[in-house]
């Protein structure tokens, strides 16, 4: 009976010391085999692994992309302008050998305040040598490939790749703000201000033009009117002396006869003659025809 106990117990510990020296690794691990401390086999490869049981251990570590992000980091630009970023990386452990001899039993974790130290310190260097138009500007692509390629070159250390770094947020400190939107509002009113002036400038153009262009049309209109009145006195006279022409006697009946009629008006006109004036030549003749005067 004992025998068979005995015989029992060595079979589980052969079987769980089979069982404890296996190990899988998945697509999405990497894995490294440690004894005392010192790395002695490297499983990049997803499948089974095999180690030497209670005194090896593993250590398993994300091979996916990772991200990282950066707390919110003030910095001062060139214009003195000072800004707060809040940015954030992608990164990827390429190296797990070296990882974890940068990092120790830290893991991932000390890895990401590493990180989180590189990318501030390339943040600051970066962006402290532009204006803070670049860093607001929506074209910003070489900006940040020239952050990621700082903070790339300082990973390669940890056995990290960082893959691109971008800024999430950019805004002005608090204590700026209300400076800020009350230089934003100054520079609208001095904006509108120029553009109502602007506004009377071309108004008052329009109404000189407009007044200068009614006096041309009236100057017009009135010399042609002259020119129309003109004409017309003058195909007048020609009329008249057209008919005197054909017919004298006519002539000055017709002529006398205007004249009385201006002149011989219904509010009490009185006129101050001769009675032998040549005047009323037509009114002294019973047959109506001028009476020739004394020296005719």
């Amino acid at each position: 009976m004992n025998r068979s106990l005995y015989a029992l117990i060595a079979v589980a510990v052969v079987i769980g010391l089979g069982l404890s020296s296996i190990f899988i690794v998945d697509e999405r691990q990497k894995a490294l085999v440690l004894m005392f401390g010192r790395v002695v086999q490297v499983k990049e490869e997803p499948g089974l692994g095999f180690k030497i049981p209670v005194f090896q251990e593993v250590v398993r570590y994300d091979d996916r992309i990772l991200s990282i992000d950066v707390d919110p980091l003030e910095v001062t630009p060139l214009d003195d302008r000072r800004l707060v970023v809040d940015a954030f990386a992608r990164y990827r452990i390429t190296d797990v050998e070296r990882f974890r001899q940068a990092v120790g039993l830290g893991g991932e974790l000390a890895a990401a305040n590493r990180i989180d130290g590189i990318l501030r310190d390339q943040l600051r260097a970066a962006l402290g040598g532009v204006t803070s138009n670049d860093i607001l500007s929506t074209d910003r692509a070489a900006l940040m490939g020239e952050i990621r390629n700082g903070a790339a070159e300082e990973a390669v250390g940890l056995g990290i790749s960082v893959i691109d770094v971008r800024l999430k947020r950019t805004d002005l400190p608090p204590e700026n703000l209300e400076a800020t939107f009350d230089r934003m509002r100054a520079e609208r009113i001095r904006e509108a201000t120029d553009e109502r002036a602007r506004g009377r400038e071309a108004a008052q153009r329009i109404e000189a033009q407009a007044d200068r262009t009614v006096v041309e049309l009236v100057s017009d209109a009135t010399r042609q009117s002259e020119i129309i009145r003109g004409e017309a006195d003058g195909e007048r006279e020609r009329i008249f002396a057209d008919a005197f022409s054909r017919d004298p006697e006519f002539f000055n009946f017709y002529r006398s006869m205007t004249s009385y009629q201006r002149s011989l008006q219904a509010n009490n006109t009185t006129l101050v003659l001769s009675p032998d004036s040549e005047f009323f030549n037509f009114l002294n003749d019973p047959a109506g025809s001028a009476v020739p005067s004394a020296g005719q």
